[in-house]
């Protein structure tokens, strides 16, 4: 008998996508949408990640505070409200996602996990790109001001020559001798 697991539908990239958050200057996926990912209880694998909780540090895991918490339902619609959970929700950087496939070892998890830190690196990258095209754009901003200001010390010049040659000019002196009577 074949194991289901092994014939996944693949989860659209852009659904993964939808559901990194950024908190606390993390990328993050909570619990409840990884739970969805996996297709296990939310409860359930909270329970599995508090039971091997000195593999979660900090930085690959931490509990959303109650205002993180609200601040996420204002902006996103569909982050649910957990159906009386009495914890708040697990957020996991790209790390803590890497960690949960020692933890959650179904060929589910597995896969879910590889899609999710290809994802994650796909969005450093194009964060990079995008960073080297502001640089790229500010750089030619600077130029282009440089460019402004130049040309704002030639018509300076242009019009001062302008005042001058509208001045009237003065009688010419003659030069020389002055040829005296005699």
């Amino acid at each position: 008998m074949a194991n289901t697991d092994d014939k996944l539908t693949p989860i659209p990239d852009e659904i993964i996508m939808n559901q990194i958050y950024y908190v606390r200057g993390e990328k993050v996926i909570i619990d409840a949408d990884l739970a969805e990912l996996y297709q296990v209880e939310t409860k359930q694998l909270k329970r599995q990640v508090r039971r091997n909780a000195d593999r979660f540090p900090e930085d690959f895991m931490f509990e959303l505070s109650q205002e993180e918490y609200r601040s996420l339902r204002s902006q996103n619609g569909t982050l649910k409200q957990g159906a009386h959970s009495k914890y708040l929700p697990m957020a996991f950087t790209e790390q803590g996602v890497a960690m949960l496939s020692s933890v959650r070892n179904s060929s589910r998890a597995i896969k879910v996990n590889i899609q999710i830190i290809r994802i994650f690196t796909r969005i450093r990258q194009m964060l990079t790109d995008n960073t080297e095209l502001r640089l790229e754009v500010e750089k030619i901003k600077k130029k282009l001001d440089n460019q402004d200001k130049n040309m704002e010390v030639v018509f300076q010049y242009l019009d001062e020559l302008l005042a001058k040659k509208e001045e009237k000019p003065r009688p010419r002196q003659p030069i020389g001798y002055k040829l005296g009577k005699r």
